[in-house]
């Protein structure tokens, strides 16, 4: 009797173990699912963008900039808030200091801020990782509120980089229904910084990586909130992971 009581505590054991692993597994499926979902959709609608060059001019009245110095390796960056970890790094071959994005979580400024009609947005990405595969989307972008207690992913006026199908880029604002697609390859950015570089003229926005103009069009109604915030990727593997640093957002003195 002993013996069966404590076969069968075994098996209840395993059981719950095995739906535990299951249900994990399912919520990385399910968030796939609904990346490519989403992303199908918006394809069929959306309108496409073409790359053009450069002619980003920076804001030259600094508003906010962090790039970590102050900050010892392994301490939390305390400029963000977030529903992760925002801890702070060093990494082999780069110079200076980064914060690393926890899969699943939403990152924005701890300290509200109120932004001119005018402005522009900087910063630096590093993926790490063999292959872009090994990444999940990543968006960034500007949300109705500065609350970051739970994942939020594509909200407001945003960007989306989907690193696991290599060259695409979303941007749109779903409470307008405005999407674009834009495709721009991923690969050459592992490993190195991929800059990122945005202007907010009232209600446009225009969205440069490395320089590339992929977007410029209206993003946000008359009366948007504009709180900027970004967003983890969902899942990495192979011990991929991706960090952010010298963000610099500026307004214009004209």
């Amino acid at each position: 009797m002993r013996n069966k009581k404590l076969l069968g505590g075994m098996l209840a054991m395993l059981a719950a173990l095995s739906l535990s692993q299951a249900s994990a597994q399912l919520n990385g499926i399910l968030q796939k699912a609904k990346d490519k979902v989403g992303n199908r959709v918006k394809s069929e609608g959306a309108a496409k963008v073409s790359k053009v060059a450069n002619d980003f001019v920076g804001g030259d009245s600094l508003i906010f900039s962090e790039d970590f110095a102050g900050y010892k390796a392994g301490a939390a960056a305390t400029s963000f808030k977030t529903n992760g970890a925002a801890s702070v790094t060093t990494v082999d071959g780069q110079s200076g200091k980064w914060m690393t994005l926890q899969d699943k979580a939403t990152y924005k400024l701890s300290r509200h801020r109120v932004y001119p009609r005018h402005f522009t947005v900087e910063f630096d990405i590093l993926a790490l990782a063999d292959k872009t595969g090994d990444i999940s989307p990543m968006s960034f972008g500007f949300a109705s509120d500065n609350s970051a207690n739970e994942y939020t992913s594509n909200t407001g006026a945003y960007v989306e980089l989907h690193y696991y199908d290599g060259n695409q880029v979303n941007v749109g604002n779903n409470k307008l229904k405005k999407f674009m697609n834009a495709t721009f390859d991923l690969a050459p950015g592992l490993n190195r910084p991929l800059h990122v570089s945005l202007t907010v003229q009232g209600e446009r926005m225009t969205v440069y990586l490395d320089k590339v103009k992929l977007a410029d069009t209206d993003l946000f109604g008359e009366s948007d909130a504009r709180n900027f915030y970004i967003t983890a990727p969902w899942q990495y593997e192979n011990n991929a992971r991706v960090m952010i640093s010298n963000l610099r957002i500026a307004g214009f003195k004209r």
